[in-house]
C-alpha cells in the first residue's frame, strides 16, 4: 500500500513566510539539507504505522527540532539505540549534524519519555509554526510564535494531518490548540512539558492513550 501524499505539505512548508527574527530549517544550505533528509526518514517511517493521533506543538526549540529537522526530537533521540521508532539495533537510520551546537532538549526527551509505554501506532509529531522563532540577534535562543506566524503555519500542519487521515489532534500547549480552533479542528489539549509541565504532560498523555485504546 502506498504512503501518504505529502506534495502539498511539502509545498506550504517550503511557503511559509520567515522573518529576520526566525530561522527557515529546511532551505538548501547544508544543515537545511540535513533536516529535510531526517525529516522524509521520520514520515517515512511513521507512515509505515498509520499513525492514528498527532501531537502539534508550537514552534522548533534551539536545541531539538531545529538541530534534528524532526519535531520534539534532539540529537539524543536521533541516535537512540535501539531506533525509538524501528526499534532497530543500529538506530533509525537519522543523519547527525558533525558538530551538533547540543546534543539533548528538555521537551523531546519528556515526549519521547513518554512514547516508551504508549500502546499503539506512535502518534505523529509536528509544531504549529514550522520553523524556529528566535529573540533578534540570537539565533541559540527561543521566542513565542507571533499571531501572524502561527497563523501561516497552521495550513501546513493541517495538510499533514490530512495527508496522514489523523483522527485525533493533540494540542501540545494553547497556541496549537487555538490555532487548530480557527480552522475547525477539535484538539485535546495538554499540558505544555516544558517549565515544569513535564509530569503533567505525562499523564495527560497515558491517560489520553488509555482511553483511545480500551474505546469500542
Amino acid at each position: 500500500m502506498s504512503g501518504p501524499d505529502l506534495a502539498r505539505f511539502w509545498s506550504l512548508l517550503r511557503d511559509v513566510p520567515v522573518s529576520d527574527d526566525a530561522e527557515f530549517l529546511y532551505g538548501a544550505d547544508a544543515a537545511g539539507r540535513l533536516r529535510t533528509e531526517n525529516l522524509r526518514r521520520y514520515l517515512e517511517l511513521i507512515a509505515r504505522n498509520r499513525p492514528r493521533v498527532m501531537l502539534v506543538g508550537e514552534a522548533p526549540g534551539h536545541r531539538g527540532h531545529t538541530i534534528s529537522g524532526i519535531s520534539f526530537t534532539s540529537v539524543r533521540q536521533l541516535t537512540a539505540r535501539p531506533g525509538l521508532i524501528t526499534g532497530d539495533p543500529e538506530g533509525d537510520g537519522f543523519r547527525v549534524p558533525p558538530e551538533p551546537a547540543f546534543g539533548w532538549e528538555a521537551s523531546s526527551g519528556v515526549v519521547w519519555g513518554a512514547m516508551a509505554s504508549w500502546r499503539g501506532p506512535l502518534p505523529l509529531f509536528w509544531p504549529i509554526f514550522p520553523h524556529h522563532p528566535h529573540e533578534p540577534g540570537r539565533p541559540a535562543s527561543n521566542r513565542t510564535p507571533r499571531a501572524a506566524e502561527v497563523a501561516a503555519g497552521a495550513p501546513v500542519a493541517l495538510a499533514l494531518g490530512e495527508a496522514f487521515e489523523i483522527g485525533t489532534f493533540v494540542a501540545v500547549g494553547r497556541k496549537a490548540e487555538a490555532a487548530l480552533a480557527r480552522h475547525g479542528v477539535p484538539a485535546v489539549p495538554v499540558r505544555h512539558p516544558a517549565q515544569g509541565g513535564a509530569r503533567v504532560f505525562t499523564r495527560q498523555l497515558a491517560e489520553l492513550n488509555a482511553e483511545s485504546t480500551t474505546a469500542p
